[in-house]
């Protein structure tokens, strides 16, 4: 049979070091091929050279047995290639409808009543709630993928590129769509799905290309492998991967090296146990907070409660739009509460802080969004480590205290394994698992008493999340506080200690991981059984 797609000895290289050395890969119609590799493994690129946004240095492309040149993404939409990426394209000043219209032929995407009543339909269809009628601007981030997954519905696809794209979904609906994959694949679509989620990649590929150093390593069927061994062809040894519960299978690294350069940094007491005392102080408490969206279109919260003690990690589910970033705003800051003491930090009401006197009493944040957020992309690293850090020292009357703020960033770059080619990297060059490390290291590397992370592993790789888990753990072991927003449950039942749900600016009881059953987070995510 005649390969869909065939990529021969594909090379692409930057500033010397290759992102992919002669790659090799083969997709059938109807296949459905995982693509896996740890975050800088040249995962990106390959699927950005299969879709026109990266021209290769070497090799070649043969599209239906006929060797072709995908100049741009428009050549490979003609083609009937579509892709979900995992930093998003979007016009945030365009509606979630004039977005979608953009990607369509001349003939058909001048008719917005025409593509709205099919973005309703593709959106009841798959589990993707949208509003066609929202400006992406008040979208979250899990709300924007969606209008990317829908985007490429939208068109007669014939080789469907997804990347993480079930990191917005409840259980309940990432097996809704999972049959919609296997539906499409019947009818002879092939789909090239990328996921660190390794549990999900064996439940629905049959064939799997693993990249490690921008070279192919590895061709299997993940369906006759174990998360286990498909995790150690990723990273190439064991470390970082143990079978615990959580992440698909790969769980977390409860001590390590990371462990232990973060401890020796913190100034935490250390707690008895993993689980915090009932008596044990409170470092966050929330008290009836009721909030109307600054956005028309967003969610109001209603009567939120919520606490969060000294040495635990509490957990927020829910799925996109139900008024998770309306919270983080209130928390982070960003927007004033009513009143102060609708938030407490401690004995001290913060409702009527700003971010600046929040950060400066103890509160550490991990935004929801990486790029433009959490980091601006086109400053450096050293840059960036100043942005939230300048108050460790970083300054004199004034003045940059250079040799201070490189040993900073160099401090959080080994601590948390950070990948770079130099502290004067810039930011927007790192891949995404490495740049959620040193936005998570530059917060916890200023001993917050308190650390709020939304989606903290959200795209990145088993090595990465184990990074990442780890620190969340070490500082709550060491007696802070963490807060975790997040729409991936995996991730959630992995770290926490007591987890409730968000839904409609609504939340739910918490309860302890003892007490709560995956499938009745799954129900509340979704709106059923909810109080």
């Amino acid at each position: 049979m005649i390969p869909r797609l065939q990529v021969n000895n594909i090379s692409k290289s930057y500033l010397g070091c290759f992102a992919n050395k002669q790659v090799n890969l083969a997709i059938q119609p109807g296949e459905i091929h995982a693509l896996l590799g740890e975050n800088g493994a040249g995962k990106s690129t390959l699927m950005k050279i299969i879709y026109g946004v990266v021209r290769p240095d070497r090799g070649e492309i043969f599209w239906q047995g006929q060797q072709i040149n995908i100049n741009n993404p428009t050549k490979a939409r003609s083609l009937g290639i579509g892709m979900v990426f995992q930093h998003f394209c979007v016009f945030e000043t365009l509606t979630v409808t004039e977005n979608i219209a953009l990607a369509l032929p001349p003939s058909e995407k001048w008719d917005l009543a025409a593509i709205k009543r099919k973005i309703r339909v593709l959106s009841q269809e798959y589990g993707l709630d949208i509003n066609p009628d929202r400006p992406v601007h008040t979208l979250s981030v899990g709300e924007k993928q969606r209008v990317e997954i829908i985007r490429c519905l939208c068109v007669a696809t014939k080789l469907l590129i997804l990347d993480e794209p079930t990191a917005v979904l409840t259980p309940q609906e990432t097996e809704k769509l999972f049959l919609t994959l296997r539906q499409i694949a019947a009818s002879g679509c092939s789909i090239l799905f990328s996921s660190h989620k390794l549990q999900e990649v064996r439940s629905l590929c049959t064939h799997a290309t693993v990249l490690r150093n921008g070279e192919v390593v590895a061709q299997c069927n993940p369906q006759a492998e174990t998360t286990q061994s498909l995790a150690k062809m990723m990273v190439g040894d064991d470390q970082g991967i143990l079978g615990h519960g959580g992440q698909g299978e790969t769980g977390t690294r409860r001590h390590g090296d990371t462990g232990k350069h973060i401890s020796a940094s913190l100034r935490l007491p250390l707690s008895a146990s993993s689980f915090p005392d009932p008596q044990s102080p409170i470092y966050l408490q929330v008290r009836d907070l009721c909030l109307e969206s600054k956005h028309s279109l967003g969610t109001a919260l209603q009567h939120i409660n919520l606490e969060v003690h000294s040495g635990e990690i509490v957990g927020i589910a829910g799925v996109a739009g139900n008024g998770q970033s309306e919270l983080l705003a209130v928390l982070s800051g960003e927007v004033i509460c009513p009143q102060a003491d609708m938030i407490m930090l401690g004995e001290m009401p913060i409702g009527d802080c700003d971010v600046l006197k929040r950060r400066r009493l103890g509160l550490g944040y991990v935004p929801e969004e990486r790029l433009g957020v959490g980091v601006v992309p086109n400053m450096s690293l050293l840059e960036n480590a100043l942005l939230t850090g300048y108050s460790q020292g970083l300054l004199r009357r004034g003045i940059i205290r250079q040799r201070k703020l490189k040993n900073w960033t160099s401090r959080i770059c080994s601590a948390f394994n950070v990948k770079q080619a130099g502290l004067n990297s810039l930011a927007g060059s790192l891949s995404g698992g490495n740049l959620q490390k040193f936005i998570i290291g530059r917060e916890i590397q200023q001993n917050p008493t308190i650390l709020i992370a939304a989606h903290p592993s959200w795209g990145v790789d088993v090595n990465a999340t184990a990074t990442i888990h780890e620190a969340l753990i070490e500082i709550r072991d060491l007696g802070a506080g963490v807060l975790v927003i997040s729409e991936d449950l995996d991730e959630l039942l992995t770290l926490c200690d007591r987890i409730g749900v968000i839904y409609k600016g609504q939340l739910s009881p918490f309860l302890r991981i003892a007490d709560i059953s995956r499938e009745q987070i799954g129900r509340w995510m979704g709106g059923i059984g909810f109080v």
